[in-house]
């Protein structure tokens, strides 16, 4: 009985962490300061109600953006400034909502 007692408290402990794990979704706002033409607020949280994950994470993992779009490319990956813009831009154009202009985003 002990046994079955202590498996359940494993379990419901594994539970518990794996949902809190699942619920994070990361910062509600995070400020890209990299651009020489100011920095860029972006609504984290915001984008989260609108799109899926693997539209901006489409590795499937969440590390930041600039992990493999550096600076440099590579022939395969577009620079962390292309990457952006294209996928930025493109989703605002297309949902006819949110800025598509320079200063919308780069505030100095």
């Amino acid at each position: 009985m002990k046994k079955l007692l202590v498996l359940l408290a494993i379990v419901a402990f594994v539970a518990t962490a794996l949902t809190a794990v699942a619920q994070d979704k990361g910062p509600a706002v995070i400020k890209l300061d990299k651009a020489k033409t100011g920095v860029i607020t972006f609504e984290h949280a915001k984008h989260q109600t609108r799109t899926e994950c693997k539209t901006c994470h489409h590795t499937g993992g969440f590390e930041k953006c600039d992990s493999c779009h550096g600076k440099k490319a590579d022939g395969k990956k577009p620079k962390y400034k292309n990457a952006m813009h294209k996928t930025c831009k493109d989703c605002h154009k297309k949902m006819k909502k949110g800025p598509t202009k320079c200063k919308g985003c780069h505030v100095k």
